[in-house]
């Protein structure tokens, strides 16, 4: 079967592998429609992505449809289309038994722990596949990088009436514009980027700022000297993390979605005299899986907007680099293994 393997930093190739010819006890066969490109993939290719080792088949956004599964209490069958929970999770350790899931302690990621789905067929636990009758197999690939942003602004239970800051508006950092406005609070966004910048403006209608242009003095003039009482830092940056403590208003929160493999530091009494409460958050859970498949199937979320870049098998080696580019315009792009 047709596989791409990202060898080294920088390196994939695209390979024939093995095609499994059955799945194990508890596992379903699925054939791979549609992989989602997300920055995780992007610092791999850089070789900047943490719990990270090479060669590894990349893939964990997946729109898949379901080979060969036994009996299960999920009513799945074979033909269905499925998206793919790609956190394979113990289910014994204090996180797991907690119903924390998406911290387990023994956590593999597909795509990043172990290898993905940027293959033909992969075998996949079923209790990780999620159903749909009406989605298609480009949206069941986006259902993941919703789901972060789904669990990241329920992490920071706001309530209707804040004014929000989202540092950064790459792929993830749109996830958490999406489910913050279905909070019903204001949103402002910020980036260094204006094409982005303008995306969001376009596709959400939110207020936004640049990251470069003092934007201290321009969000002090947007809330009327309060300051947003929630931050959401999705850049992956530490020094826009560490920066971010000075956005929040005092009794605020900071919750940060991106993750770097230096240190952050800050000064203890500029956080404390906010008393500033500061939150991480990581991956997803299956009830937020069910949620964002919920709010695309009833039209709540508009998916149209979000590929911004499609590729073949073929043709993704070639055009994987120009994605890193800025100046590309990318907020999605995805990969069709199968028509």
């Amino acid at each position: 079967m047709k596989t791409i393997v990202l060898d080294e930093p920088g390196r994939f190739s695209l390979t024939d592998t093995a095609a499994p010819n059955t799945a194990p006890d508890g596992h379903a066969l699925v054939k791979v429609h549609r992989v989602g490109i997300c920055g995780t993939d992007l610092h791999a290719f850089r070789g900047k992505q943490p719990f990270f080792t090479y060669p590894r088949i990349l893939g964990h956004e997946l729109g898949v449809e379901v080979v060969e599964i036994g009996a299960n209490d999920l009513g799945i069958k074979p033909g269905d289309s499925c998206a793919v929970e790609p956190y394979l999770n113990c289910g014994a350790c204090i996180a797991c038994r907690r119903g924390r899931t998406n911290c387990c302690v023994k956590m593999q990621v597909l795509g990043v722990h172990t290898d993905g789905g940027m293959r033909e067929t992969i075998a996949v636990p079923v209790s990780k596949l999620h159903k749909s009758v009406t989605m298609s197999q480009e949206q069941l690939a986006l259902v993941e990088t919703l789901s972060i942003g789904c669990h990241a602004v329920a992490r920071a239970g706001m309530d209707s009436d804040e004014t929000v800051l989202v540092i950064g508006a790459g792929p993830i950092g749109l996830t958490v514009v999406q489910f913050a406005l279905l909070e019903g609070v204001r949103v402002l966004v910020m980036d260094v980027n204006e094409q982005r910048l303008a995306f969001c403006r376009k596709a959400f209608g939110v207020e936004t700022l640049r990251a470069d242009q003092e934007p201290l003095e321009r969000l002090k003039e947007l809330t009327n000297g309060d300051l947003p009482t929630t931050v959401f830092d999705a850049t992956g940056n530490p020094k826009s993390m560490e920066q971010a403590i000075y956005y929040v208003a005092h009794g605020g929160r900071l919750v940060f979605v991106g993750f770097v493999q230096d240190n952050l530091t800050f000064r203890d009494q500029d956080v404390h005299a906010r008393e500033m409460t500061v939150l991480r958050t990581r991956n997803a859970t299956s009830a937020d899986f069910r949620r964002v498949m919920s709010l695309i199937e009833s039209g709540e979320i508009d998916t149209s907007s979000w590929v911004t870049h499609r590729a073949s098998v073929e043709s993704m080696i070639a055009e994987f680099p120009t994605w890193l580019d800025p100046a590309s315009g990318t907020i999605k792009a995805v990969v069709a293994f199968a028509d």
